[in-house]
């Protein structure tokens, strides 16, 4: 095996010049979004007056949006008469639209609206994308487009929260940040509308109606199994935001809000350095080997936050440590596992094959908040000696859960070489029947 030179991890790839628009839009949208994200909750209960139940209720139906936004947006993608561009386009003006009802609100039904909007325009936008980017891209450029397009998401949405941080300290205006996140939509809508042709979808001779592409999906069994590990993928993705922060502050001795502060920053941060170069990297394996070693290293991940509670002192190197960690798994992960799905899918399926996909981060960011935080509440009943022990047990159970993941994922490679090779054969013996 020939050795990885230093230039060739950080030179940019040669993609299509849409792949790169599409980020770059992305990435403007994204900065307006991580205005809303973070802020909205904190506006809505402390300066409009709402009740914390009801925006939590509002920012519910908006999740419950982006379900069915996503079959949606995999449906319309993949429909001849529609496509990928306008699947887009309509993503961009619904959550601008979400935006102006959020800039409107000041009560419950109208930031309902502006919640389920929002919702709805987000759950449109990823199957489109990622089945763009797909018809874009080569098999083998495919692992680090994917990696672009998530760094420009990632990039922009940290971006998002700092910035709006420093807008709300000089000015104190809220609404404004919504404001500003609409225009950022409008400017991503203008940018589709201008540069993204469109072209590379392809519709074929033998066309497949849009309910046959749902069952082709729902009856692919190699699919199905890899959408059931994919659900452990996200799940603890979402631990990361949903879980830890609390940990960090409850469960484990001199934890600042400064210093928990710093590790998310620093996860983040490194997650945006590393995201090419692990992805360029994990390039020379398939994808399944790919997200067993993601697979790997959330389980150390988990053992190294576990480790932070546990020990007595120097629990913060071993946090830094395990964020490191996290991500990396973070960043093997989001592009292995888009480009697996596409190697799955029937070119004229992609967009429903992604649309299934990215239910499961919906299902993930249920269950992750759900189950941890009935585990922190319950730890915090307890008595003090025996506090740690149920969310001990909670990380611990998290890092050997891996080893049912590893199981699947090593069976899906098997069955993706027997098929890839029966398949080979086939073409052979019909090359053979030809001469």
């Amino acid at each position: 095996m020939t050795k990885l030179k230093f230039s060739s991890v950080f030179h940019l790839p040669q993609f299509d010049r849409q792949v790169w628009i599409l980020s770059i839009g992305r990435l403007l949208s994204q900065i307006g979004n991580g205005f809303t994200l973070f802020y909205a909750p904190i506006f809505f209960v402390n300066q409009v007056g709402l009740s914390a139940t009801a925006v939590g209720l509002a920012l519910g139906m908006g999740s419950i949006a982006g379900v069915i936004g996503r079959f949606l947006g995999g449906t319309l993608a993949d429909a001849p008469n529609f496509g990928r561009k306008k699947t887009l386009i309509l993503s961009a003006a619904i959550s601008a639209l979400a935006d102006v009802a959020l800039v409107l609100s000041n009560n419950l039904p109208v930031l309902l609206l502006g919640n389920i909007l929002m919702g709805l325009g987000i759950g449109l936008y990823w199957p489109a994308t990622e089945a763009i980017v797909a018809d874009l891209t080569t098999p083998v450029q495919r692992n680090e487009a994917f990696a672009i397009t998530r760094l420009a998401d990632t990039t922009g949405l940290g971006l998002g929260v700092v910035l709006g941080g420093l807008l709300i300290s000089a000015t104190g205006n809220y609404r404004a940040l919504f404001a500003i996140d609409g225009i950022s939509f409008v400017v991503f809508l203008v940018v589709i509308y201008l540069a993204i042709t469109n072209k590379q979808q392809k519709f074929y001779h033998q066309e497949v109606s849009l309910a046959q592409s749902w069952g082709i999906a729902l009856r692919d069994h190699l699919f199905l199994i890899f959408l059931l590990v994919n659900i452990l993928f996200t799940t603890y993705l979402a631990h990361i935001n949903s879980i830890m922060p609390l940990y960090f502050s409850n469960f484990v001795t001199g934890f600042s809000q400064g210093k928990i502060s710093f590790l998310f920053s620093f996860h983040i941060v490194l997650a945006a350095l590393l995201q090419m170069p692990i992805a360029r990297f994990l390039n020379r394996f398939s994808r399944t080997r790919a997200l067993i070693f993601s697979m790997l290293l959330w389980g150390i991940g988990f053992i190294l936050i576990w480790l932070t509670g546990f020990v007595p002192t120097g629990n913060f190197i071993w946090a830094i440590l395990a964020m490191a960690v996290l991500s990396i798994a973070t960043v093997a992960y989001n592009p292995a596992a888009s480009s697996l799905v596409v190697e799955l899918a029937p070119e004229q399926s992609r967009g429903v094959y992604l649309s299934l996909n990215s239910q499961c981060w919906a299902i993930g960011y249920f269950i992750s908040p759900v189950l941890g935080g009935w585990v922190l509440e319950r730890s915090t009943l307890l008595p003090s000696q025996e506090s740690h022990f149920l969310i001990d047990i909670f990380w611990l159970v998290n890092a050997l859960s891996i080893i049912l993941g590893i199981l699947v994922l090593m069976y899906l490679g098997k069955e993706m070489r027997i098929k890839k090779n029966s398949l080979k054969n086939n073409e052979i013996k019909e090359s053979n029947k030809g001469i």
